[in-house]
């Protein structure tokens, strides 16, 4: 069975997802391969996709984290400054979630039920009637 924990860090700009885990592994592709097609292929996505993260990435932060250099001889894309130091913190902080998840796992794991209780099963007393509602029975 898998664990019932799954946390990961998601940064957000206004509803847009500024940063995941995917966008970081993006990140590294791009810089590994050298352009955009060559990353997504290397991940197994649709040059499309990959195309509309970057776009994503880059529209949410104050300076591009990827930019691309036009031209047939030398076509590709690169990861700016900014994008290298956003990266650098995005796995720090996804380091040091890791590290807690490791320290409460257990807890928190030991405290979870494997499946919830139905809606009309609940153990413990029944919640109290709201304002203006009359008990039945």
């Amino acid at each position: 069975m898998t664990s019932p924990i799954k946390l990961k860090v998601q940064l957000f700009c206004g509803e847009e997802i500024a940063m995941g885990p995917g966008k970081a592994d993006l990140i590294e592709a791009i810089r590994a391969q050298g352009s955009i097609s060559a990353a997504a292929r290397a991940m197994g996505m649709s040059y499309r996709r990959a195309w509309l993260l970057v776009d994503t990435m880059n529209r949410c932060w104050r300076e591009p984290l990827i930019e691309t250099v036009p031209g047939a001889a030398h076509a590709g894309a690169r990861v700016t400054g900014l994008g290298e130091r956003v990266l650098a913190d995005y796995r720090g902080l996804q380091q040091r979630l890791a590290a807690t998840e490791a320290r409460t796992r257990g807890t928190l794991q030991a405290a979870l039920r494997e499946a919830p209780l139905s809606a009309q099963r609940r153990e413990g007393p029944e919640p109290e009637p709201g304002p203006g509602v009359t008990p039945s029975g």
